[in-house]
């Protein structure tokens, strides 16, 4: 949930990286960080586990301007990807405003990616989210530059119709890797995030 400063005019919002493991959230994060390191008030937290991270960081977007004569401060997290780091992944989401919802294009990654939006959705019910109610949550097919390597990847039909048919939210074809499409997934995020949250802040 935003934590809204009246007096300071600020309000902090939440957005949690999820996806599969080795899927690309911690890529994005990094990409993100280098890109506005000019603008981030915190260093890029890293809590190892066994072979996979969780990241966070805050930074205050200032080309994104005021919303309503607050500023906006975004804290933005990863989850880890594997399947045993689930209690993990649930602490992470407390208290979270939206979902950017990292999925891996590669062909193999399928059913990895189709567990982790179930996960994503009990995990959201746990603190009475509906995924499906006008939740702010952003889907990036990540890892499409991988088709001029030779490896084989999930046509966007099939990973939409696996992944984003209910909830028919706001996709982007991405390369965290390469930077492709990074910045305009997180402020698309940011974007509906904060028209979500638009009834507290007037």
């Amino acid at each position: 949930m935003a934590v809204i400063y009246i007096q300071k005019k600020e309000v902090q919002i939440k957005i949690v990286y999820f996806g599969p493991g080795r899927g690309g959230k911690t890529t994005n994060l990094e990409y993100i960080f280098r890109t506005v390191r000019h603008k981030i008030q915190s260093d890029l937290v890293s809590i190892n586990t066994h072979g996979d991270r969780t990241l966070f960081f805050d930074f205050l977007p200032l080309d994104f301007g005021q919303i309503y004569g607050y500023n906006v401060k975004i804290q933005l997290y990863t989850v880890p990807g594997q399947v045993k780091y689930n209690a993990t992944r649930k602490i992470v989401l407390k208290g979270v405003d939206g979902v950017v919802f990292v999925a891996d294009s590669m062909a193999v990654m399928k059913e990895k990616n189709i567990q982790s939006i179930k996960n994503l959705e009990e995990n959201l019910a746990f603190y009475d989210i509906d995924i499906f109610d006008n939740f702010p949550i952003i889907v990036q097919y990540n890892k499409r530059d991988l088709a001029s390597s030779g490896i084989p990847l999930l046509d966007i039909k099939a990973l939409e119709k696996d992944l984003n048919t209910r909830l028919n939210a706001p996709y982007f074809e991405a390369s965290a890797l390469k930077g492709h499409n990074v910045i305009p997934t997180i402020k698309k995020a940011i974007s509906r995030t904060m028209v979500s949250l638009q009834d507290q802040l007037v």
